[in-house]
């Protein structure tokens, strides 16, 4: 765990809920202003193809969203600083509504198939894309898309985490169906086509 993070999560009401549990409490000790992202985070991130993200309203209600695009979306534009363009959908701007009241966002990134999972915490802002359209054509995926960037979110990582992959049910896109499925079909083909040239010679 981040010391960063750690320090951020690790609250005295956890710390009994630890020694409840364990029978002591783990020890916070002094971190840094960040968990500093490293190359291992930085290349995680840019496979990912989604992730969930955690706001709060204005009562302190916790709200979750999906966000998904095409695999590196979610931008490393800086030592600890994550961007990604908001699109189109359904209005209702909860979690734009949220973030422009209390910036405080966490970011829960998996990798089902190899059963890693990274948790950042942060501070984000929304901007409008209709005036920072430099940084709208940076952070949208596809030129195709351009034209339904309403937001951009950038995030200043203050802390990550590395979950273990206890409980992580392993799941597949299609596309990595495809390539797992690939060889058999080969194999299969080549099968086929060896049965078909012995019928042929009897």
């Amino acid at each position: 765990m981040g010391s960063k993070f750690k320090q951020l999560l690790v609250t005295p009401n956890v710390q009994k809920a630890q020694a409840h549990y364990y029978g002591a409490p783990s020890k916070v000790s002094l971190a840094p202003d960040r968990d500093e992202l490293t190359a291992e985070e930085n290349a995680f991130i840019a496979e990912r193809d989604s992730f969930y993200m955690a706001t709060v309203t204005e009562d302190g209600w916790p709200y979750m969203q999906h966000r998904g695009g095409p695999k590196g979306f979610l931008k490393v534009l800086g030592r600890n600083r994550l961007g990604f363009a908001d699109f189109t959908g359904n209005r209702q701007m909860l979690s734009t509504g949220n973030l422009n009241g209390n910036g405080r966002v966490c970011l829960f990134l998996m990798d089902y198939p190899n059963r890693e999972r990274l948790k950042i915490l942060g501070h984000a802002q929304v901007l409008d894309a209709r005036e920072e359209s430099t940084l709208a054509a940076q952070l949208s995926p596809t030129n195709e898309l351009d034209g339904d960037v309403e937001r951009l979110v950038l995030i200043d990582v203050l802390g990550f985490d590395w979950n273990c992959p206890q409980y992580i049910t392993p799941r597949y896109t299609e596309q990595e169906l495809g390539e797992l499925v690939a060889p058999l079909k080969r194999r299969v083909a080549e099968l086929e086509q060896q049965i078909k040239e012995l019928k042929n010679k009897n």
